[in-house]
């Protein structure tokens, strides 16, 4: 069944429209741009808004065709697209493009709204008219906020170590006790640090309770798991990147709230989707109505990340000229690493045929694109730095954090260029330190899907914007010998979805110079990057 927004009195104008056949959305009287999705007031001058009644004519700035069945209700393959408005081409809907073959689609085509009613709500879908494309080279691009001058040269990053580190047992499917897998980890970092758990104090998680699939059940259960009492605790999503509750740890550390912070997070994703499948069974569904920002998503059959960072992959892949078999150097590589890591899920080698040849996911992302969901969970422990001389292993310590949010909230209201939020982080990491990326020796880049990766390599610097797909080189760049080593256990598309933690473990240990088999020799300084579309966030580390 087909998920449908949930009707409020700042949403209706929007998705009752149809019932006339004319596009509404609101636009500010001061500045004249359109704003969308609803607020209360202009984002951009503050000014007051109306609703506005629009041609419902735009274009394709990009797309995807989806082969995966998500709903039961929507056979693929189907088109998901990313239409710019002809009022305000900063002003776009996600959306499906119908009465077209998915092979004719194509960045640049014309198309015009056409309503498609579902109960009480009106789908805005568009279909292509007999127009000219717009073949412009460059689209408008959202503002990009610099970085803010440091408002202290007291570093707070360097009051703290990571001095634990602790993984559970990972695999698909394990069907254990998603807070067993925490506890696994969690004893098994206050371990390496050589602590007790009576010296715990803090604890930080990503993303708290209460998703299922994605967390063990936060703080709560964790603190009753273990018997802790800690004097400082925070867990939530609205951070940077699954990193920003190991940063919030560093805070809490360096203003002296804690001394040892357990920062944890756990996954069971595959093991929660076949308890959904007998719920489903039993006759067990979800409601039909969505809220907050899936709404603008998901009535389309837009269910997946994987859709929504596709549209900026393909209009990049049209701007840029980048192919697939450049692309495919990401994983290819990764797997090749993940090799020599006897814990990562998929360990046999990968060419590029195997690539080309997976089955598609949602162009241009076929199978090897997309990261392994798994269940496990990952630990870390922030220490203050003063006690790291007192823990049995080397310290890393921490040089700068990335958290700015430099760029829209936003999967499809910002850039094109990119995967959302990559830039900000990036360019706060760097203004927090002398350092560049020239001096990176391990490079721990989310890799929710292969475009993320790329992403993150530009926005840190590594090459130029639209320079990525010439810079990987075949894989030459990013693997031993090269410019500096990618995921160096397999990342998240071969070692698994661990969901943005697994990088921090494998950057401590190979700072620590013990990775095993995988060990990179000489590996003095690097980053972890964790967020797949919104947020981001970025931690550079150094041997201690």
């Amino acid at each position: 069944m087909r998920p449908l927004p949930e009707l409020t009195p700042e949403n209706e104008f929007f998705w009752t429209s149809g019932a006339d056949g004319v596009l509404r959305m609101q636009g500010c009287s001061e500045c004249d741009r359109l704003i969308h999705p609803p607020q209360p007031s202009c984002r951009e001058c503050g000014g007051a808004l109306d609703v506005r009644t629009l041609s419902g004519r735009g274009t394709v700035v990009g797309f995807s065709v989806n082969h995966q069945q998500w709903l039961p209700d929507l056979a693929p393959p189907y088109t998901i697209a990313l239409v710019a408005l002809d009022e305000d081409p900063l002003a776009r809907l996600t959306t499906q493009v119908v009465d077209c073959p998915a092979e004719d689609v194509r960045i640049g085509q014309r198309v015009a709204v056409r309503f498609e009613q579902h109960d009480d709500v009106w789908l805005p879908l568009f279909a292509p008219i007999d127009e000219p494309d717009d073949e412009r080279e460059a689209w408008p691009e959202p503002a990009i906020a610099p970085p803010p001058a440091m408002a202290s040269s007291d570093k707070f990053e360097s009051r703290v170590a990571l001095t634990g580190v602790g993984m559970s047992q990972v695999g698909r499917r394990l069907g254990r006790d998603p807070l067993s897998l925490t506890v696994e980890a969690c004893r098994a970092a206050v371990e390496d640090a050589g602590l007790r758990l009576e010296d715990i104090d803090g604890l930080a998680t990503y993303p708290g309770g209460g998703m299922a699939g994605m967390s063990e059940g936060g703080v709560p259960a964790v603190t009753e798991a273990l018997g802790v009492s800690p004097t400082w605790f925070a867990g939530g999503s609205e951070t940077a990147g699954q990193g920003g509750s190991i940063v919030n740890g560093m805070l809490a550390v360096a203003a002296g709230l804690c001394r040892h912070v357990l920062c944890f997070r756990t996954v069971w994703e595959t093991t929660a989707a076949q308890r959904s499948k007998r719920k489903s069974a039993a006759g067990i569904t979800a409601s039909r109505r969505v809220s907050g920002e899936m709404q603008w998503r998901l009535p389309y059959g837009a269910m997946s990340a994987a859709v929504w960072i596709a549209l900026q992959a393909s209009h990049y892949m049209r701007r840029f000229g980048l192919t697939r078999e450049q692309l495919g150097w990401i994983p290819i590589t990764t797997r090749m690493h993940a090799g020599m890591n006897p814990e990562a899920i998929y360990r046999d080698p990968l060419d590029l045929d195997d690539y080309l040849n997976a089955r598609m996911i949602t162009t241009p992302f076929g199978l090897y694109d997309c990261d392994v969901p798994c269940d496990g969970a990952v630990a870390i422990i922030v220490s203050a730095v003063d006690t790291a001389r007192d823990r049995p292993h080397r310290p890393v310590l921490v040089e700068a954090v990335g958290t700015h949010l430099a760029e829209r909230f936003s999967w499809d209201q910002g850039t094109l260029l990119h995967e959302p939020l990559v830039e900000g982080p990036s360019a706060h990491m760097w203004s927090r330190t002398d350092m560049g990326p020239g001096d990176i020796d391990i490079a721990c880049l989310y890799d929710g899907f292969s475009f993320n990766c790329l992403s993150w390599m530009e926005a840190l610097g590594f090459c130029g914007l639209g320079e990525a797909g010439d810079f990987i080189d075949g894989g030459k760049r990013i693997q031993r010998g090269g410019d500096f080593v990618l995921n160096p256990h397999g990342g998240q598309l071969s070692a698994g979805r661990l969901h943005g933690y697994g990088f921090f473990q494998e950057a401590i240990l190979q700072l620590r110079g013990e990775a095993g088999e995988r060990q990179v020799a000489g590996a003095e300084v690097a980053v972890a990057t964790t967020g797949g579309g919104h947020p981001g966030g970025a931690v550079l580390m150094t041997r201690g």
